[in-house]
């Protein structure tokens, strides 16, 4: 094997790892956030659990990237552990996909039909349909299946380039004695896990074996412990994923070692026991891709198959192993604004966007209350106002930090136009609560210098204050449930608001003239209408960014003036219902 057969083979085994990442780019964006909502929901039993394990990985076509997001989703409270062994388990199965893929390019025959089933031959067909999808479509879907098609096509011609880089290895004398020294099962396991925790990949490292099997070198006995050395070396990526996380993140992490360890021991001792006795003549076979497949996938059920029914004996382990302080394995919210869940952008915004709702409820909830605090002052309310404020201001702090790195990730069209939807609303919702412990303070200057309105100004403020808490009501009911329609009837409510201050501020300088009302009591309702007001304002900037989002617009003012002056939005017949119903003395006719 000379110096430019090594060339070949480096750029080989980098094609095949970056078309295995590719395809698993596409894999995962194609699929959204479902796959992953999918593991957090449905894992209730043993076979549940294991079955969706096992899909899920044959569809993203990584056990390293599912265990990964069972390590977040246990660390964010999402899952327990108990819930992700079985997973595990099925994620050790799916993975085992890739190699049954790869292993069709040891088909040999001269009809058409194998031929054709080579990977050789249909892989140029796809990269050519892949390439057209990415260029040509404007569909996300297309997109990704064009990425998928692409990186299968790359994965595949990779791994061609290092079965033509290693085909000379078959006549090297050295190559066959460094063979004879894997032989030795411990050399062969450590070897295995060595080039898979490099590489983080059992499928790759697997596909490695697999092209090196295509010399018609590899014997039976080399192979097998270089296979279950392989199994092991892929729980890397979950160990060093959890290092940052918590105790129960770093417990799934050890299950899947432990499964693993002990899946290898147990198949290790008893194959090579009987092998002493009855001296498998297999031993010598020589071994191709699909022979390689077999062993990676029968290793995988037979583990599975002793370690199912002890699945809560793992726990266990798992928890005496790694211990915990009383402190620790306390959560949060925002233990679900994971760093791992990054490298899966769809979850990520889906659970960025339940935190943002959590966000807009105790916003809303603060602020209705502190206009309760208007007829009915006391300190309970004031302290729940405030402590919603506090709360809302963490939101917003924390949810900014995640959606600003989020955004900058790979993220589909409808995943980005939702990052900035979300990035807008947090900073309304934050300013509503503001706004709520603005109100308390207009509440306790009255309380405090023991001042009240005039009836009049009683009930004109009782008309605005309704208006702003239906306003916010409707608002929040509309980003929670992405309902367009509703979201649509604020900005008419908020026309109708702004109008209500103006007039409920000439009318008190009416008031003023006539003695009834003071100039103290005057400052008092300016911060109070001003306060209305604004709440109104940010209630339209929530619907007009939920209305942008949706009609694919990121115009404010000319979306505004859309939504006015077109007759298919019934602005005009919702604003004379807000008109009607909300409606105040010496009002203008016009």
């Amino acid at each position: 094997m000379d110096f430019f057969s090594v060339l070949s083979l480096i750029g080989g085994l980098a094609l095949f790892l970056y078309g295995m990442d590719v395809m698993g780019d596409g894999l995962k964006k194609l699929s959204g956030s479902k796959l992953e909502m999918i593991l957090a929901k449905l894992t209730s039993n043993r076979i549940k659990g294991f079955l969706l394990g096992f899909v899920v990985t044959a569809i993203i076509q990584s056990s390293s990237a599912t265990t990964v997001m069972l390590v977040g989703f246990v660390n964010s409270g999402l899952m327990t552990l108990g819930q992700t062994i079985s997973t595990i388990m099925g994620a050790n199965i799916g993975t085992t996909v890739t190699s049954w893929l790869l292993s069709l390019s040891s088909l040999s025959g001269e009809s058409f039909i194998i031929k054709i089933l080579k990977p050789s031959s249909f892989t140029p067909i796809l990269a050519i349909i892949g390439v057209i999808l990415q260029m040509a479509s404007k569909k996300d879907k297309h997109k990704y299946i064009g990425l998928i098609l692409i990186g299968f096509s790359v994965l595949i011609f990779g791994m061609d380039a290092m079965s033509d880089a290693v085909s000379g290895l078959k006549d090297s004398p050295t190559f066959a004695r460094i063979l004879i020294m894997f032989q030795n099962p411990i050399m062969g396991i450590l070897t295995g896990t060595i080039l898979t925790a490099i590489i983080q990949s059992s499928s790759a490292s697997v596909g490695i074996l697999q092209a090196l099997s295509m010399t018609g070198t590899i014997s039976f006995s080399t192979a097998f412990p270089i296979i279950l050395g392989q199994n092991i070396g892929t729980t890397i990526t979950p160990i060093l994923s959890s290092i940052s996380g918590n105790i129960a993140s770093k417990r799934v992490a050890f299950s899947c070692l432990s499964i693993k360890m002990i899946g290898v021991a147990v198949v290790t001792v008893a194959f090579y026991a009987l092998n002493a006795v009855f001296n498998f003549a297999i031993m010598n076979d020589i071994v191709n891709p699909g022979y390689i497949a077999i062993v990676h996938t029968v290793f995988n059920i037979v583990s599975t198959v002793i370690l199912m029914p002890f699945c809560s004996w793992i726990e266990k382990l798992a928890i005496k192993t790694i211990k915990s302080k009383n402190e620790e394995n306390k959560s949060n919210a925002f233990d679900i604004l994971d760093e791992r869940f990054l490298t899966i952008p769809s979850f990520a915004v889906e659970k960025s966007r339940e935190l943002v709702c959590s966000m807009a409820e105790i916003s809303r909830d603060a602020f209705v209350s502190s206009i309760e605090m208007l007829t009915n002052h006391n300190e309970k309310t004031e302290a729940f106002v405030s402590g919603s404020e506090a709360t809302v201001d963490t939101y917003e702090d924390k949810l900014g930090a995640y959606l600003v790195r989020l955004a900058g990730h790979d993220l589909s069209e409808k995943d980005s136009k939702e990052v900035t939807e979300l990035l807008h609303i947090i900073g309304d919702f934050e300013r509503i609560s503001d706004h709520a412990v603005n109100m308390v303070e207009v509440s306790n200057e009255m309380n405090d210098k023991k001042v009240e309105f005039s009836p009049e100004a009683k009930k004109e403020v009782k008309v605005i204050t309704d208006a702003v808490c239906e306003i916010l009501i409707m608002t929040t009911k509309a980003f929670l449930e992405k309902d367009y329609e509703l979201a649509k009837k604020v900005e008419p409510l908020e026309q109708r608001i702004d109008k209500l201050k103006r007039r409920i501020k000439n009318n008190h300088i009416k008031r003023l003239g006539e003695g009834v009302c003071t100039v103290e009591l005057g400052f008092i309702l300016s911060d109070l209408l001003t306060n209305c007001a604004r709440v109104s304002d940010h209630c339209s900037n929530i619907a007009v960014s939920l209305l942008e989002v949706e009609s694919n617009s990121f115009e404010a003012h000319e979306y505004l003036n859309h939504v006015k002056y077109d007759g298919e939005n019934d602005f005009f017949e919702h604003y004379a219902e807000y008109k009607k119903k909300y409606s105040i003395k010496k009002e203008e006719t016009k």
